[in-house]
């Protein structure tokens, strides 16, 4: 209910209040306040913005990438028809993401300068607000089942490195060798990086037409009894240093939900979307300036965050169904199903 609706129904009770002598009718301000009736289920996937044009991508990698993003809204989308929750939903379309190489999350995981896989995820309950995130971790198969398990299962919001992992194990969630995520591809991108750093004697400075993308992973869905959740996972930075958390992992940057508002979920350049609260600011702008989900989604994504030099993209969802997914980059790998059998799927820009 928009905020002017909301003003006019409150007036109305008050005026019937006058009218007959008595104090505020609270049958007729409750209604107001009840939120409208949810949308249809839907959800939405991402799984990384960054440079990504035609000209560099193959027939058999686009179509490798668009079967896995319908991959992940089938199963996703499955669960919902099925009266599942949507925190399941994102859940379910992030571990298909998670186990598939053509991401940076989980198998798919870039490198550290000390050539491991550290990775990151996070999750948020937009009917109940909790949320949980894991960060640094190198043994848990899946991150994002490891950041429901912090909400569902602790009293924390975030745990990191062998923390996460001892309580991951603690839990029953599958763990690995840190080997199951190495990827060669990816260890070539460090490669690379690193040979360039030596020919320019330290560490060099970001610059995004370097990078191939940011394949991090992330959901946003909307389930049967109106509820949103979002969630996100990622391999974080090719080349990061010092024990380097991106976005991803912290909620109100890389992941929101909130039923009132919006699911949020991030991928980009993480240092900006922690300075600029990307995730959390397209919700408060809804919520505050009573902007439309696209309007306030562009306004972060578009303006906002490009005025300070990020990059990168979002997806998000309301209550009502209404989808947004907004880049400033070449491309994203995304898309969303609304319907049984008919998932859309996208790549670049246009």
């Amino acid at each position: 209910m928009k905020k002017l609706d909301l003003l006019l129904a409150i007036a109305v009770g008050f005026c019937f209040a006058c009218q007959s002598g008595k104090g505020p009718d609270k049958e007729v301000v409750a209604a107001a306040m009840q939120p409208s009736e949810p949308g249809p289920i839907t959800l939405v996937v991402h799984g990384g913005a960054g440079n990504i044009t035609k000209e560099n991508m193959t027939s058999e990698m686009e179509t490798a990438y668009h079967e896995k993003l319908k991959e992940a809204l089938n199963a996703g989308y499955a669960i919902l028809e099925n009266g599942g929750g949507s925190l399941e939903a994102v859940s379910a379309a992030i571990v298909i993401m998670e186990e598939s190489p053509l991401f940076n999350a989980g198998v798919g995981a870039v490198f550290t300068n000390e050539g491991k896989n550290e990775l990151d995820a996070s999750i948020m309950d937009g009917a109940s607000g909790l949320a949980g995130a894991v960060a640094g971790v190198s043994t848990i198969k899946s991150p994002i089942l490891a950041a429901r398990a912090v909400m569902e299962n602790s009293e924390h919001v975030m745990m990191a490195g062998k923390g996460a992992e001892k309580f991951a194990r603690e839990q029953g969630l599958e763990m690995v060798d840190p080997d199951y995520f190495f990827d060669e591809r990816r260890f070539q991108q460090l490669k690379r990086i690193k040979d360039r750093e030596m020919g320019n004697q330290g560490m060099l400075p970001y610059n995004p037409s370097r990078q191939d993308k940011f394949g991090t992973v992330g959901a946003v869905a909307l389930d049967q009894q109106g509820n949103l959740a979002a969630g996100t996972s990622t391999g974080g930075m090719t080349n990061k240093k010092f024990g380097r958390i991106g976005d991803s992992p912290i909620i109100g940057a890389g992941t929101y939900a909130d039923n009132a508002t919006c699911a949020v979920s991030c991928t980009g350049h993480g240092e900006y979307f922690i300075r600029s609260l990307v995730a959390y600011d397209i919700a408060a702008l809804m919520k505050y300036r009573d902007m439309s989900l696209q309007q306030a989604s562009n306004e972060v994504v578009m303006n906002k965050l490009q005025k300070k030099g990020g990059s990168g993209g979002v997806i998000t969802l309301d209550r009502q169904g209404n989808i947004s997914m907004v880049l400033n980059t070449s491309g994203m790998y995304r898309g969303f199903i609304k319907e049984k059998g008919s998932p859309r799927t996208f790549i670049y820009r246009e």
